[in-house]
């Protein structure tokens, strides 16, 4: 679940989505558990994509851009998170392709400048009939080249 919260701090690329972390979310050592740390990425990644009108209502047909499966997910353990509370998640694209994307993310402090956990995740955007790639839509993309990190 993602929190409302005042307007996000600035980050350099991407965006900060703020996200809760709920008491059951902890696990027997007080800690994050490991799986809730994607979880809560896929869940701020949702929002921001609903501001952008992608979404799935319940029909793969009509999904369009929503309709698309993780084709590979890396993350690391920097720090661990160790009580409830507001903490965001930063997203940004590192790379977007025809039919594929992928997107950097941190989970950080509420302000981005303590990262507890970061990451990559590959999707490839599916023809909801084939389930074969299929190229992303040209609004996913423009929303999308807003969101790439720039070049070193």
């Amino acid at each position: 679940m993602t929190a409302e919260a005042p307007i996000a701090p600035a980050v350099s690329h991407g965006r900060l989505i703020p996200v809760v972390v709920h008491f059951d979310d902890l696990d027997a050592l007080g800690l994050l558990h490991n799986a809730r740390y994607p979880l809560m990425v896929e869940r701020a990644w949702t929002e921001l994509w609903n501001e952008y009108g992608v979404r799935f209502d319940g029909d793969w047909a009509a999904a369009g851009d929503a309709c698309n499966a993780v084709r590979e997910l890396r993350i690391g353990y920097e720090a661990p998170v160790t009580r409830p509370g507001v903490y965001a998640v930063h997203l940004w694209l590192e790379q977007l392709g025809t039919t594929g994307l992928t997107y950097g993310f941190r989970f950080c402090s509420a302000d981005g400048t303590q990262t507890y956990a970061q990451g990559t995740r590959v999707l490839v955007r599916l023809d909801a009939a084939t389930l074969r790639p299929a190229p992303w839509s040209d609004s996913f993309r423009a929303a999308g080249r807003a969101l790439l990190r720039p070049a070193d």
